[in-house]
């Protein structure tokens, strides 16, 4: 079964860090793109950030440059999003999703295998 889990999430005060985990099962993350995405109650889903297949290019949603990091392992099948200085607009499910490419990762077109995500909660 082709399958991504997303983990890590919590309650985190504003200004806290956590760092979520994206694995893969049924398949190799290798040649695939990763996205990160976040959908907060109320509003759509919107993508985060992403990492390239070759781990050369990482794009970010402006909101979360300078405080969030995409990275990947590959022989741990594994994608990771370090979230640094929290904010309460953080708050919502994050989701990973794989796809050839990361065009369009602003919407998550495209994107497949979707996780059944991670709550994450910034609040004091």
């Amino acid at each position: 079964q082709v399958q991504l889990v997303e983990s890590g999430g919590g309650l985190v005060q504003p200004g806290g860090s956590l760092r979520l985990s994206c694995v893969a099962s049924g398949f190799t993350l290798d040649y695939r793109a990763i996205g990160w995405f976040r959908q907060a109650p109320g509003k759509e889903r919107e993508g985060v950030s992403c990492i390239s297949s070759n781990n050369v290019n990482t794009y970010y949603k402006d909101s979360v440059k300078g405080r969030f990091t995409i990275s990947r392992d590959n022989a741990k099948n594994t994608v990771y999003l370090q979230m640094n200085s929290l904010k309460p607009e953080d708050t919502a499910v994050y989701y990973c999703a794989a796809k050839t490419s990361c065009s369009y990762y602003v919407d998550g077109s495209g994107f497949g295998s979707w996780g059944q995500g991670t709550q994450v909660t910034v609040s004091s």
